[in-house]
Protein backbone atom coordinates (compact mmCIF):
# COMPACT_ATOMS: atom_id res chain seq x y z
CA UNK A 1 0.00 0.00 0.00
CA UNK A 2 1.43 3.35 -1.08
CA UNK A 3 0.53 5.96 1.55
CA UNK A 4 1.47 9.64 1.90
CA UNK A 5 0.80 12.20 4.63
CA UNK A 6 0.01 15.85 3.84
CA UNK A 7 0.22 17.77 7.12
CA UNK A 8 1.83 21.15 7.85
CA UNK A 9 2.63 20.43 11.50
CA UNK A 10 5.72 18.24 11.29
CA UNK A 11 5.37 16.80 14.84
CA UNK A 12 1.78 15.78 14.02
CA UNK A 13 2.95 14.24 10.73
CA UNK A 14 5.67 12.24 12.49
CA UNK A 15 3.21 11.09 15.15
CA UNK A 16 0.82 9.85 12.47
CA UNK A 17 3.72 8.16 10.68
CA UNK A 18 4.63 6.28 13.87
CA UNK A 19 1.01 5.27 14.45
CA UNK A 20 0.79 3.92 10.90
CA UNK A 21 4.06 2.03 11.37
CA UNK A 22 2.49 0.17 14.30
CA UNK A 23 -0.16 -1.01 11.81
CA UNK A 24 2.61 -2.18 9.43
CA UNK A 25 2.02 0.73 7.06
CA UNK A 26 5.03 2.77 6.04
CA UNK A 27 4.25 6.35 5.00
CA UNK A 28 7.67 7.44 3.79
CA UNK A 29 6.45 10.57 2.01
CA UNK A 30 5.34 13.51 4.16
CA UNK A 31 4.36 16.79 2.51
CA UNK A 32 3.77 20.00 4.42
CA UNK A 33 2.23 22.60 2.09
CA UNK A 34 0.01 23.08 -0.94
CA UNK A 35 2.98 24.02 -3.13
CA UNK A 36 5.05 21.05 -2.01
CA UNK A 37 2.15 18.65 -2.59
CA UNK A 38 1.40 19.98 -6.08
CA UNK A 39 5.04 19.62 -7.07
CA UNK A 40 5.20 16.08 -5.67
CA UNK A 41 2.03 14.93 -7.46
CA UNK A 42 3.35 16.27 -10.76
CA UNK A 43 6.52 14.20 -10.61
CA UNK A 44 5.64 11.05 -8.67
CA UNK A 45 3.37 8.05 -8.96
CA UNK A 46 0.17 8.79 -7.08
CA UNK A 47 -0.48 6.88 -3.85
CA UNK A 48 -3.29 4.50 -2.94
CA UNK A 49 -4.20 6.52 0.15
CA UNK A 50 -3.67 10.10 1.31
CA UNK A 51 -3.89 11.31 4.91
CA UNK A 52 -4.85 14.92 4.31
CA UNK A 53 -4.93 17.82 6.76
CA UNK A 54 -7.35 20.60 5.77
CA UNK A 55 -5.47 23.70 6.91
CA UNK A 56 -1.92 23.83 5.52
CA UNK A 57 0.75 26.46 6.03
CA UNK A 58 0.15 28.14 2.65
CA UNK A 59 -3.57 27.54 2.15
CA UNK A 60 -6.30 24.94 2.41
CA UNK A 61 -5.75 21.48 1.01
CA UNK A 62 -8.45 21.62 -1.66
CA UNK A 63 -6.17 24.02 -3.57
CA UNK A 64 -3.91 21.05 -4.32
CA UNK A 65 -6.62 19.49 -6.46
CA UNK A 66 -7.11 22.65 -8.48
CA UNK A 67 -3.72 21.83 -10.01
CA UNK A 68 -3.59 18.03 -10.02
CA UNK A 69 -6.11 15.25 -10.39
CA UNK A 70 -5.79 12.05 -8.38
CA UNK A 71 -7.90 8.98 -7.82
CA UNK A 72 -6.24 8.18 -4.53
CA UNK A 73 -8.52 7.53 -1.57
CA UNK A 74 -8.43 10.17 1.17
CA UNK A 75 -8.66 10.08 4.93
CA UNK A 76 -9.00 13.61 6.25
CA UNK A 77 -7.22 14.57 9.45
CA UNK A 78 -8.66 17.71 10.98
CA UNK A 79 -9.42 19.69 14.11
CA UNK A 80 -12.83 20.73 12.79
CA UNK A 81 -16.08 19.63 14.34
CA UNK A 82 -17.43 16.39 12.88
CA UNK A 83 -20.84 17.86 12.02
CA UNK A 84 -19.28 20.38 9.67
CA UNK A 85 -17.46 17.58 7.85
CA UNK A 86 -20.33 15.11 7.61
CA UNK A 87 -20.52 15.46 3.84
CA UNK A 88 -16.85 14.65 3.37
CA UNK A 89 -17.74 11.00 3.73
CA UNK A 90 -19.11 11.23 0.21
CA UNK A 91 -15.65 11.94 -1.17
CA UNK A 92 -13.41 10.14 1.26
CA UNK A 93 -12.87 6.94 3.17
CA UNK A 94 -13.14 8.65 6.53
CA UNK A 95 -11.97 11.61 8.58
CA UNK A 96 -10.13 11.63 11.86
CA UNK A 97 -10.42 14.39 14.42
CA UNK A 98 -7.19 15.55 16.04
CA UNK A 99 -5.63 14.41 18.23
CA UNK A 100 -5.89 11.16 16.28
CA UNK A 101 -6.94 8.10 18.26
CA UNK A 102 -5.14 4.84 17.51
CA UNK A 103 -8.31 2.75 17.43
CA UNK A 104 -10.05 5.20 15.11
CA UNK A 105 -7.00 5.21 12.84
CA UNK A 106 -7.00 1.42 12.65
CA UNK A 107 -10.75 1.42 11.92
CA UNK A 108 -10.24 3.90 9.07
CA UNK A 109 -7.47 1.75 7.59
CA UNK A 110 -9.66 -1.35 7.82
CA UNK A 111 -12.46 0.58 6.14
CA UNK A 112 -10.11 1.50 3.29
CA UNK A 113 -8.93 -2.07 2.89
CA UNK A 114 -12.48 -3.38 2.90
CA UNK A 115 -13.86 -0.97 0.33
CA UNK A 116 -10.82 -0.10 -1.79
CA UNK A 117 -12.85 2.95 -2.59
CA UNK A 118 -11.54 5.45 -5.12
CA UNK A 119 -12.48 9.08 -5.10
CA UNK A 120 -12.63 9.02 -8.94
CA UNK A 121 -11.11 12.48 -8.88
CA UNK A 122 -11.72 15.31 -6.44
CA UNK A 123 -14.71 17.58 -7.04
CA UNK A 124 -12.98 20.87 -6.27
CA UNK A 125 -16.16 22.95 -6.33
CA UNK A 126 -17.90 20.62 -3.87
CA UNK A 127 -14.83 20.58 -1.66
CA UNK A 128 -14.61 24.38 -1.74
CA UNK A 129 -18.30 24.62 -0.80
CA UNK A 130 -17.86 22.22 2.10
CA UNK A 131 -14.85 24.08 3.39
CA UNK A 132 -16.81 27.34 3.24
CA UNK A 133 -19.57 25.70 5.27
CA UNK A 134 -16.96 24.51 7.74
CA UNK A 135 -15.73 28.07 8.16
CA UNK A 136 -19.24 29.15 9.12
CA UNK A 137 -19.65 26.61 11.91
CA UNK A 138 -19.42 28.18 15.32
CA UNK A 139 -16.69 26.43 17.23
CA UNK A 140 -16.34 26.34 20.98
CA UNK A 141 -12.99 26.62 22.74
CA UNK A 142 -11.84 25.87 26.26
CA UNK A 143 -12.57 28.63 28.74
CA UNK A 144 -10.61 27.18 31.66
CA UNK A 145 -7.94 24.61 32.47
CA UNK A 146 -7.31 22.45 35.53
CA UNK A 147 -3.80 22.46 37.01
CA UNK A 148 -2.40 20.32 39.81
CA UNK A 149 -0.93 22.38 42.65
CA UNK A 150 0.38 20.03 45.31
CA UNK A 151 -2.64 18.10 46.56
CA UNK A 152 -5.04 20.66 45.13
CA UNK A 153 -6.64 21.31 41.76
CA UNK A 154 -6.63 24.91 40.55
CA UNK A 155 -8.96 26.26 37.87
CA UNK A 156 -7.23 28.74 35.55
CA UNK A 157 -9.38 30.87 33.27
CA UNK A 158 -8.13 31.01 29.68
CA UNK A 159 -8.25 34.82 29.77
CA UNK A 160 -5.70 34.79 32.62
CA UNK A 161 -3.17 32.80 30.56
CA UNK A 162 -0.32 34.67 28.85
CA UNK A 163 1.12 31.59 27.18
CA UNK A 164 1.51 27.82 27.24
CA UNK A 165 5.01 26.37 26.97
CA UNK A 166 6.74 23.02 27.04
CA UNK A 167 9.94 22.25 28.88
CA UNK A 168 11.57 18.95 29.79
CA UNK A 169 8.72 17.04 28.10
CA UNK A 170 6.10 18.77 30.29
CA UNK A 171 3.54 21.47 29.47
CA UNK A 172 3.01 24.57 31.59
CA UNK A 173 0.55 27.46 31.83
CA UNK A 174 2.14 30.87 32.34
CA UNK A 175 -0.31 33.40 33.75
CA UNK A 176 -0.30 37.19 33.47
CA UNK A 177 0.40 37.19 37.22
CA UNK A 178 3.72 35.47 36.59
CA UNK A 179 2.66 32.13 38.12
CA UNK A 180 3.33 28.88 36.26
CA UNK A 181 1.19 25.75 36.51
CA UNK A 182 1.71 22.31 34.97
CA UNK A 183 -1.03 20.83 32.77
CA UNK A 184 -1.25 17.34 31.33
CA UNK A 185 -2.07 18.45 27.78
CA UNK A 186 0.50 18.51 24.94
CA UNK A 187 0.83 21.65 22.85
CA UNK A 188 -0.45 19.78 19.78
CA UNK A 189 -3.81 19.24 21.49
CA UNK A 190 -3.87 22.73 22.98
CA UNK A 191 -3.73 24.20 19.47
CA UNK A 192 -7.12 22.61 18.83
CA UNK A 193 -8.56 23.68 22.21
CA UNK A 194 -7.68 27.38 21.98
CA UNK A 195 -9.32 30.22 20.05
CA UNK A 196 -6.95 30.85 17.09
CA UNK A 197 -7.86 34.54 17.08
CA UNK A 198 -6.33 34.89 20.55
CA UNK A 199 -3.65 32.21 20.69
CA UNK A 200 -0.84 31.39 18.24
CA UNK A 201 1.87 28.75 18.30
CA UNK A 202 5.07 30.64 17.54
CA UNK A 203 7.32 27.56 17.61
CA UNK A 204 7.39 23.97 18.85
CA UNK A 205 7.72 25.11 22.49
CA UNK A 206 5.22 27.94 22.94
CA UNK A 207 1.65 29.07 22.27
CA UNK A 208 1.07 32.69 23.26
CA UNK A 209 -1.89 34.95 23.94
CA UNK A 210 -1.99 38.03 21.67
CA UNK A 211 -2.90 40.18 24.69
CA UNK A 212 0.30 39.13 26.45
CA UNK A 213 2.68 40.56 23.84
CA UNK A 214 4.72 43.40 25.32
CA UNK A 215 7.13 43.92 22.44
CA UNK A 216 8.21 42.33 19.13
CA UNK A 217 11.88 42.66 18.13
CA UNK A 218 13.69 41.63 14.94
CA UNK A 219 15.95 38.63 15.55
CA UNK A 220 18.64 36.84 13.56
CA UNK A 221 17.86 34.86 10.37
CA UNK A 222 14.64 36.79 9.65
CA UNK A 223 13.04 35.63 12.90
CA UNK A 224 11.21 37.60 15.58
CA UNK A 225 11.65 37.72 19.35
CA UNK A 226 8.55 38.18 21.50
CA UNK A 227 8.67 39.91 24.86
CA UNK A 228 6.05 39.01 27.49
CA UNK A 229 5.52 40.42 30.96
CA UNK A 230 7.05 38.31 33.77
CA UNK A 231 8.32 35.56 31.48
CA UNK A 232 11.98 34.63 31.97
CA UNK A 233 11.97 30.87 31.28
CA UNK A 234 13.59 31.16 27.82
CA UNK A 235 13.63 33.38 24.74
CA UNK A 236 10.40 33.38 22.76
CA UNK A 237 11.43 33.22 19.12
CA UNK A 238 9.01 33.00 16.20
CA UNK A 239 10.51 30.37 13.91
CA UNK A 240 11.40 31.67 10.44
CA UNK A 241 8.83 29.53 8.62
CA UNK A 242 6.08 30.96 10.86
CA UNK A 243 6.95 34.66 10.67
CA UNK A 244 4.73 35.45 7.67
CA UNK A 245 1.75 33.64 9.15
CA UNK A 246 2.41 35.20 12.55
CA UNK A 247 2.29 38.71 11.05
CA UNK A 248 -0.97 37.84 9.30
CA UNK A 249 -2.35 36.60 12.62
CA UNK A 250 -1.42 39.90 14.29
CA UNK A 251 -3.29 41.81 11.59
CA UNK A 252 -6.40 39.62 11.56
Amino acid sequence: MNVIIIEDEKPAARRLQRMLSKLNIEAETMLHSVAEAVSWFNFNEHPDLIFLDIQLSDGVSFEIFEHVKTEAAIIFTTAYDEYALRAFKLNSIDYLLKPIDEEELEAAINKFRATKKSTNGIDVNELRSLLTQTGNVERSYKTRFTAQVGQHLKLVETGDIACFYSENKATYIHCFSGRNYPVEIPLEQLENDLDPEKFYRINRKCILNINAIKDIVSYTNSRLEIKLENFDEFQLIVSRERVKDFKSWLDS
